[in-house]
């Protein structure tokens, strides 16, 4: 079970790389040490509930970007806006796909972020 894990994840990554036209230099920079809040969330008393929510925020953004993808491999198709601004302009356009969809609020937040990203960000 490990090792079709492990081959799934590397057929995802070789397929997903040409499709999501995204570079290693165009990611957001968050980096390891950054991500390692997952560590000091259990060991600070004091900020260890924000550290320990954003390590959950990152990595569920993580893994919640593979899960339509393998239903549906048709579903990779779409572009990122450059990456100066990427967060924000993406936070705009849910936004506004958001209350556009008001009838689509229950479905996964996954699921929303790619109709935003088809629907409200073209590909130039």
């Amino acid at each position: 079970m490990k090792n079709q894990i492990l081959l799934f994840g590397a057929v995802t990554i070789v397929a997903l790389a040409p499709i999501l036209h995204t570079r290693a230099a165009e990611l957001s920079g968050y980096t390891v040490r950054q991500l390692e809040l997952c560590i000091e969330g259990d060991s600070d008393v004091r900020w260890g509930a924000a550290s320990e929510g954003e390590c959950k925020q990152y990595i569920n953004g993580f893994t919640d970007t593979f899960l339509p993808l393998a239903e549906d491999p048709k579903a990779a198709y779409f572009c990122l806006p450059p990456p100066g601004n990427r967060p924000d302009e993406i936070r705009w356009a849910f936004m506004k796909w958001s209350t556009d969809n008001r009838d689509k609020r229950d479905v996964p937040a996954a699921e929303g972020l790619m109709a935003t990203v088809k629907e409200k960000i073209s590909c130039k």
